[in-house]
């Protein structure tokens, strides 16, 4: 089984890690790498995984909204995202899913975020489309630099939501940052964080985030995007094989990548 992870930046990503090590758990031979593509090359790595020269991949940013246009047909939720982080190739097409969201759902779960209350999501790509759907019939707002485009997201999943300006605070929400901010460092808006009832990051790197470190100092549920990545990973897993995630042996080299 030939599978890659594609996007730009993609030296930090752990998919290869915890794809290889459940190829090896389920007893299957193959490989997975990461590529650093721009957008014609993630036009060129779909025409590889159509002509069969790859059994699937992965796509992060931010290259999500660009695949989702790039396949032959995309699965429910995906085509509700617009977005697509799984590719697989089906007959010589390539379908399009988004494992993001049943990522974020059991990555919310796991991590004890508030079942109940606002959500205030901060983004409006493609990472933010799949946390609007995986959250679904909570009281959402969506925050973005750009206004219009936190409006233009949430008519295009067709969520019940909230644009409302960048930075303004909701009191006692659970905050979703689908934003790169944090990747290299940088902190998330200190008066929305102070307002906030929980965090999930969507961001990772080495090291916790900045807004994760300051909400655990508060004694409140945090969790940064390790714990979607496992959770998306075995999702992405099961529709590549067939079977069922080592979640097992991936929660272990996961947790040995970051003691290292």
């Amino acid at each position: 089984m030939r599978l890659a992870v594609f996007g730009d930046p993609i030296n930090h990503s752990l998919s290869p890690l915890l794809h290889e090590t459940a190829l090896r758990a389920a007893g299957l031979e193959g490989t997975y790498v990461a590529r650093r593509v721009d957008a014609v090359g993630m036009e060129a790595a779909v025409a590889e995984i159509r002509a069969g020269e790859l059994d699937g991949g992965n796509v992060t940013m931010p290259h999500k909204e660009l695949a989702a246009r790039l396949c032959d047909r995309l699965a429910a939720e995906a085509a509700r995202a617009g977005a697509v982080n799984t590719l697989l190739r089906v007959g010589g097409r390539v379908i399009g899913h988004n494992t993001d969201i049943a990522g974020i759902r059991k990555a919310w779960q796991v991590a004890g975020l508030p079942g109940k209350g606002p959500v205030l999501i901060l983004g409006a790509g493609g990472a933010a489309a799949a946390a609007a759907l995986a959250l679904e019939g909570r009281d959402l707002s969506v925050c973005a630099r750009q206004p219009a485009a936190a409006t233009s997201l949430i008519a295009k999943v067709s969520v019940a939501a909230t644009a409302i300006p960048w930075g303004q605070p909701v009191a006692n929400a659970s905050i979703v940052n689908a934003t790169p901010i944090g990747m290299r460092g940088e902190p998330l808006d200190q008066e929305q964080l102070a307002a906030g009832a929980g965090l999930f990051d969507m961001t990772y790197g080495p090291h916790e985030t900045p807004a994760v470190k300051q909400m655990s100092r508060r004694g409140l549920p945090a969790a940064d995007g390790r714990l979607m990545l496992l959770h998306q990973a075995a999702a992405a897993f099961e529709l590549w094989t067939g079977r069922g995630a080592p979640l097992a042996e991936m929660q272990a080299a996961l947790t040995g990548a970051v003691a290292a």
